[in-house]
């Protein structure tokens, strides 16, 4: 009799993750084996709990998963990180995959696509969608094109203040939900104005709730 693999789930809701225990546990050779609704969380419980394969969501309960991801690559690179978001694919999936993770995958796919994407990882194995996997290769082919949008020039950093902007998050909130200080957001701030040509703080809240309304609305 062979082992199962084990799966730990990072999701700060806990519905979602009492979906996955469901879905995961039911399959033949998978099991859940820990939880936590944070980064720091995560961190911490990974370390004991060994798994196997992490599922992880982009958006976290005071952190980010773009950080957790290249925190898990830097101290447990065993560990096979699955992306499951409802950040649309496009502006997160190659970000995810530079940060360390295997694969990605949008909250509203089937759920058989989550227990593929984890058979995959833990193989090995690159699990995208057929559109991002083109994307790539596009790229790979003929060299880096030009961002398909302009938000797409934001850092991970950048992007993750700017939709946490359009959330309606202050900047002092903004410090405390990373963990950073309130000049350096201030910063980040600085700079997305720079990229996305926006002339002062209105503009760049008005631009933050107009895109992430969009992304909700995908």
């Amino acid at each position: 009799m062979t082992d199962k693999t084990k799966v730990f789930l990072v999701d700060d809701h806990p519905l979602v993750r009492d979906g996955l225990v469901n879905l995961i546990n039911q399959e033949p050779g998978l099991e859940v084996c820990g939880e936590a609704g944070n980064e720091a969380q995560a961190l911490a419980r990974i370390a004991t709990a060994k798994p196997d394969v992490a599922i992880v969501d982009i958006s976290l309960e005071n952190g980010s998963g773009i950080e957790l991801i290249k925190s898990l690559k830097t101290w447990h690179p065993e560990v096979a990180t699955l992306v499951l978001s409802m950040h649309d694919e496009s502006l997160y999936a190659e970000r995810s995959l530079h940060a360390g993770a295997r694969g990605y995958i949008m909250k509203r796919e089937a759920a058989k696509k989550v227990i593929q994407g984890i058979q995959a990882v833990h193989g090995g194995r690159l699990y995208v969608s057929e559109k991002i996997s083109a994307l790539m290769t596009e790229k790979f082919v003929n060299g880096r094109t030009a961002p398909a949008e302009p938000v797409e020039q934001l850092s991970d950093r950048e992007l993750e203040v700017f939709q946490l902007l359009g959330c309606g998050q202050n900047t002092r909130q903004i410090a405390c939900h990373l963990r950073v200080g309130f000049k350096t957001v201030q910063a980040y701030c600085a700079r997305i104005k720079d990229k996305l040509n926006l002339a002062n703080a209105t503009e760049l809240l008005s631009e933050a709730i107009r895109w992430n309304d969009a992304q909700q609305n995908r």
